[in-house]
């Protein structure tokens, strides 16, 4: 893992840390399972306080990027696990909000499709 912060750059040093760590798990670079380095391993490396780190780590764990195991470490996550818990989540709240306006569930599933068309559609364009 090769990260690089740049003071001069205006973006905080937590936010390029983050940012960073998420493109290289996002392209692979850091694959899912690969160990990061501890908190204060990474800030000694960097030249950065621990808790600029432990910032950017906070960050990545509730985006789903990295996760924590006690005291095994911390890994880089299964992107799509993240992913499937959050739709999954979402769509059980939808599911009860429905049922609670009184939709039948023919009704839901066409408010689902018309909505998942208009987000698909428009994010192709």
């Amino acid at each position: 893992m090769t990260l690089k912060i740049r003071i001069e750059e205006g973006a905080a040093p937590y936010e390029q840390v983050r940012a960073q760590i998420s493109e290289q798990a996002r392209s692979g670079a850091l694959p899912v399972g690969y160990k990061l380095p501890t908190v204060r391993g990474l800030a000694e490396s960097l030249g950065l306080a621990a808790n600029t780190v432990a910032k950017a780590y906070r960050a990545l764990e509730s985006d789903g990027v990295i996760e924590t195991r006690g005291r095994n470490g911390t890994f880089v996550a299964a992107a799509g696990d993240a992913a499937s818990r959050e739709a999954a989540t979402a769509a059980q709240a939808y599911a009860e909000r429905a049922r609670r306006l009184g939709l039948t569930e023919d009704a839901a599933l066409d408010a689902v499709r018309d909505a998942l068309r208009a987000a698909f559609e428009d994010g192709a364009t």
